[in-house]
């Protein structure tokens, strides 16, 4: 089978570079996503929207993290990935994904934040730790999980291909 053929079909196996180019733009769409995430949870944070629900840190979290995902997935499907899957196949790996990561990583943040609860700054730092094992965890399961066999099969790759 020819390479181009490959690439078209659903690639499964990549270069060096081709692995360095995804992981670039990977990265600035988790930049973008992080952006998202953590402005709106220091919206959600520094307004007090939650201050009467109890755990604060979760609500504005949660929240934060479902505009990241939606924006995420939008980027990384079209740009990072290219691919041409089935939307609300995709959709549902990820959200399986998110049914672990979410709880888990409310769970700790929540833990974390409440030693110390007057502390503002902590709530931060448990928000940057835990964005940066999301944004590595999710890669890795993006790659081999929900666009496995569909990298470089939309329209973006097709085109690059005949170019």
């Amino acid at each position: 089978m020819k390479t181009k053929d490959k690439k078209l079909q659903g690639q499964t196996e990549f270069t060096a570079k081709e692995k360095t180019w995804m992981a670039v733009k990977y990265l600035s769409a988790a930049g973008s996503a992080g952006a998202i995430e953590f402005g709106s949870f220091t919206l959600l944070t520094e307004l007090n929207i939650f201050r009467d629900a109890g755990k604060p840190y979760g609500w504005s979290y949660f929240i934060a993290l479902a505009l990241s995902v939606i924006w995420m997935f939008t980027i990384n499907r079209r740009y990072t990935f290219k691919s041409a899957t089935n939307v609300p196949a995709a959709m549902l790996k990820v959200l399986g994904y998110y049914a672990v990561f979410t709880p888990a990583s409310i769970w700790w943040g929540n833990a974390l934040t409440g030693l110390r609860p007057n502390a503002r700054w902590m709530e931060y730092a448990v928000l940057i730790g835990t964005m940066a094992v999301n944004g590595l965890t999710e890669f890795l399961f993006q790659f081999f999980v929900v666009f496995r066999g569909t990298i470089n099969t939309n329209k973006l790759a097709k085109k690059a291909q005949k170019e």
